[in-house]
């Protein structure tokens, strides 16, 4: 075959730029001996020779510069471009070579195909978005299709797409696959990965009698099987009508044509035997095995009875399976078949963090996890891949929660942690927990306890709570000489060399949770408190509506024992007190008519930039440094050292400001709403004081004592954090250092590029190595992985997905449910939010969000109320809209997706309910 043209036989992978991907694959297929139709592949540089007289360039430099929600004008620059190439005659030298390869296949029918070069990728699919031309039959019509393929690459969605994914225009070109046509007696698709479940060893099939055109454009109902692909056992099979065929029309193209039975039940067989369903899996496996991944394929059963694989791509959509952090691919433990199953909570998204974390972020926290398992007694070989229980995957981390489950006291503890934390996740974890494979192995608490005790004896903690109990006002103040002393001894001397910056950073990082037992005990005794004011007035919940809160004679409703709103306007809460000072910051600027006007003037961007300079007015200038020098060390998805702090890009706290200046209303100031909040809190306690003294005296002086005590520490939930963000800004601080020293040596590219190394790797920079190709590929890796909008909660080591497995629980018509969180009803238009930073939020919206940490709370001052896909009761956005009274409601799964900006919603914070408007 000629230079533009090339047999399937001898395309690969490594000629992606060439073929495309379809054709490459089709080429891997055929290298692994499996059975694909025979073809040829007409090359990118024939498009790219075809198209270049055309004037396609101008479109190219247009579509670079039309934004990517600009639907109209890339549509209408998509017509343009196809225009130009349809209405061209191909080339004589690009025509002369495809009839010689078609002449080689003797004439037969022929299926005309896409293969784009961004295209079928292991981190994108683009299925579907070029165009595939069936049952061509002669020369004529096939330089027709292969001219109609190219300008399919200028669908309106393909534009669409690309331009989305800043993917440049001049750099897409297209190649055609065209093969042999199958004589299909019966075609569809085969996953060998469950795409819905995720469960790996679980193949998919969709069958329908003719080609494969029905299934896949879901003209038909197919017949669906299930297959284990270890044992080739069918696990389950269901029939579909079938009523439509797509067949081959005797003058070329095709038709769709109604089933009609010959005979009564004739549609209730299936396209496929079980032993050509065992034969398709087996392929399947085969095609996986050798990609290394799950695949999507194509398959046809010809009417000899040959099944042909016709396409193969990645399944784009499964999440990672867990990995050990460190390991090479090829040394990770994978449970085969009958081996032990394994359970892996996603702790990124118990943090509220839904986008991936760095490299060096990800080895931060690695360090800080193995110093937390040294302390309660485990062994931990290697301090930098983590402690055992450890993982990634998809550049997050994942807890292996396997011990636990397996553990009589593990089952009764966590899923009661996580009805607070993250209320969907101890859902999920309890249906874990009922999986056969997932038996209980240890039944007494022992093992639990020799862990917990030395930490909490080496602390003092029992001797900590109690002289808090007797003088809160002095455990308060020697709390606070404790973060003073941490704060200092984070700190490192002047003129330090680049080594000593980052063995400084390391030993931070090492010794950072030895130091938060201090902390952390003040803050779990105030929620005893509450717990036992509760228990004192027999309290029906803490949080929302109970099981009897909305029944009349219920014990909550009939009562005064709603203690949820004790917690509004906590004081000691350094998230708050932030957010207030930024309020602060708003009003002086407010006041101020110069610094009103130029930061209700400028994008953040350009006001951040005039930050840096010093060029703001004075009232902003001066308000904001001030703010960032307390809180300059906060941001979003703060607990990664790669994430810029607001200190070295305050754009996020400028936009909040902007957002504030916009609130008009004073009754709807947060300063004043929060101190309405305490004093309503503190009327409460007079009620819930009021009530017990009907049931005694002595009982009165304890719920009062407690609450009082609930009050002064149930806001320092907030402090373990703050200390450890404290700590990470700096170990952040130390490694841009040693990424400047870096970048100077031309070790790396930029200062910033540290933190797509690791510990290790950053000390081998230092030792002269050159990293820039390595931080090139994480890069890349990283980028990606932004894109990904579905996180699950929880991984199984078979890759099952264990919240695809639960039945969804029926509500009002319309509403989504989730977890109650803060009290009140609100109905207002909706801002659905995936990253603050920029985020516009007009006063009273309803901020709708997969999650939230700190970084996010500047948002919720003028917020009318919240959804969250994460989160529970006492999760970070909960609790924080509960000291601003705000209605709220967590743990509300796909609700970024299911609400629109702009959307009426009426949020109902006690019943757990989100109400949709039209």
């Amino acid at each position: 075959m000629g230079g533009l043209v090339l047999g399937l036989g001898d395309l690969s992978a490594s000629m992606l730029p060439e073929v495309g991907g379809k054709a490459a694959n089709l080429g891997e297929l055929i290298s692994a001996g499996l059975p694909v139709p025979d073809g040829f592949c007409l090359t990118t540089e024939a498009y790219v020779q075809a198209v270049e007289p055309l004037g396609l360039a101008d479109v190219h430099r247009v579509l670079q510069d039309t934004p990517a929600d600009d639907l109209e004008a890339l549509a209408r620059l998509a017509a343009r471009a196809r225009s130009l190439i349809t209405s061209a005659e191909l080339p004589t030298a690009i025509a002369g070579e495809v009839l010689t390869a078609y002449r080689a296949l003797d004439g037969v029918p022929v299926a005309v195909r896409s293969s784009a070069t961004a295209e079928d990728l292991t981190f994108a699919s683009f299925a579907g978005q070029q165009d595939t031309y069936l049952n061509v039959i002669d020369a004529v019509a096939l330089l027709d299709a292969v001219r109609k393929c190219w300008a399919s690459l200028w669908t309106d969605r393909a534009v669409a797409y690309r331009a989305s994914r800043n993917i440049d225009p001049a750099t897409v070109a297209l190649a055609v696959v065209v093969q042999r046509m199958v004589d299909a007696e019966a075609a569809g698709v085969m996953f060998t990965a469950n795409p819905v479940t995720g469960r790996r060893r679980e193949a998919v099939i969709d069958a329908s009698p003719g080609l494969g055109e029905a299934v896949v454009s879901g003209a038909v109902n197919p017949d669906h099987f299930l297959v284990d692909t270890a044992s080739g056992s069918i696990l389950q099979r269901r029939l579909g009508d079938k009523r439509t065929a797509v067949r081959p029309l005797p003058a070329g193209g095709t038709e769709s044509v109604e089933q009609t039975a010959p005979g009564p039940g004739a549609q209730n067989q299936p396209c496929l035997t079980d032993a050509q369903i065992r034969e398709l899996t087996a392929l399947g496996s085969k095609a996986e095995a050798h990609y290394g991944a799950p695949q999507d394929t194509e398959w046809a059963l010809d009417v000899a009875g040959k099944i042909w694989l016709t396409q193969s791509r990645p399944i784009t959509t499964l999440y990672p399976l867990p990995e050990k952090a460190t390991l090479p691919e090829k040394e990770q433990e994978r449970p085969g078949p009958g081996e032990d199953l394994r359970v892996y909570l996603c702790f990124s998204l118990a943090q509220g963090l839904t986008r991936p974390l760095t490299p060096m972020g990800l080895a931060a926290l690695r360090r800080i996890g193995s110093s937390v398992a040294a302390a309660a007694g485990f062994d931990v070989p290697d301090p930098r891949s983590g402690p055992p229980p450890y993982v990634e995957a998809g550049e997050r981390i994942f807890i292996d929660l396997t011990a636990a489950a397996r553990s009589a006291v593990g089952r009764r503890i966590i899923p009661r942690v996580f009805d607070v934390m993250e209320a969907r996740s101890a859902k999920v974890l309890r249906s874990v927990f009922d999986d056969p494979r997932l038996s209980i192995t240890r039944r007494t608490p022992w093992d639990l306890l020799k862990h917990v005790l030395p930490i909490a004896a080496r602390a003092r903690v029992p001797e900590a709570a109690i002289r808090a109990l007797v003088r809160p006002e002095a455990a308060l103040k020697r709390l606070d000489r404790f973060t003073t002393e941490f704060n200092a001894a984070l700190e490192l001397p002047q003129g330090a060399s680049p080594r000593a910056r980052l063995n400084h950073a390391e030993g931070i990082l090492s010794r950072l949770f030895p130091n938060l037992p201090a902390v952390l005990p003040l803050a779990g005794l105030g929620f005893a408190m509450l717990g036992l004011a509760g228990k004192l007035l027999g309290a029906g919940r803490l949080f929302g509506a109970g099981e009897d809160g909305g029944r009349e004679g219920g014990t909550a409703g009939s009562r005064n024992t709603d203690l949820q709103p004790v917690l509004r306007g906590l004081p000691n809460n350094v998230t708050t007190e932030m957010d207030l000072e930024l309020w602060r910051v708003a009003t002086a600027i407010k006041s101020d008519a110069e610094s009103l006007a130029v930061l209700t003037g400028h994008p953040p961007t350009v006001l951040a930039q005039r930050f840096a300079a010093g060029d703001l007015p004075a009232a902003a200038q001066t308000g904001v440094a001030g703010f960032l020098a307390r809180y300059g060390h906060r941001a979003v998805a703060e607990i990664d050292v790669g994430m810029p702090r607001w200190r070295d890009d305050p754009t996020h706290i400028l936009g909040v400001l902007m957002n504030y200046l916009r609130l008009e209303d004073p009754d709807r100031a947060p300063d004043r709403q929060f101190s309405q909040a305490a004093a309503e809190a503190d009327a409460q306690i007079e009620r819930l004081v009021a009530e017990a003294r009907s049931r005694g005296r002595l009982r009165a002086v304890a719920v009062r004592a407690a609450l009082r005590r609930a009050r002064l520490f149930a806001g320092l939930r907030e402090l373990p954090k703050f200390q450890i963000v404290l700590a990470l800004a700096e170990v952040r601080k130390q490694l841009a250092e040693v990424g400047a020293v870096l970048a100077e040596q031309k070790r790396l590219a930029r200062a910033e590029d540290i933190f797509f190394l690791n510990l290790a790797e950053a000390h081998r920079a230092l030792d002269g190595a050159d990293m820039q190709d390595l931080v090139a590929q994480r890069q890349g890796a990283y980028y990606l992985e932004l894109e990904r909008r579905h996180i699950p909660r929880m991984l199984l080591s078979d890759g099952t997905e264990p919240e695809t497995l639960l039945t969804a629980v029926g509500t009002a018509a319309g509403a989504l449910s989730g977890s109650p969180a803060s009290a009140g009803t609100v109905t207002a238009p909706a801002r659905v939010i995936l990253e603050p930073v920029g985020a516009h939020l007009e006063p009273g919206e309803i901020l709708v969000a997969p999650s939230t940490d700190p970084g996010w709370t500047p948002l919720f001052l003028t917020a009318g109320g919240l959804v969250m896909e994460m989160g529970g009761p006492n999760s970070h956005g909960a609790v924080v809209a509960r000291e601003y009274g705000i209605p709220a409601v967590v743990g509300v799964a796909d609700a970024t997706s299911l609400l629109r900006t702009g959307q009426e919603v009426t949020v109902d914070g006690g019943a757990g309910t989100v109400v949709p408007g039209a």
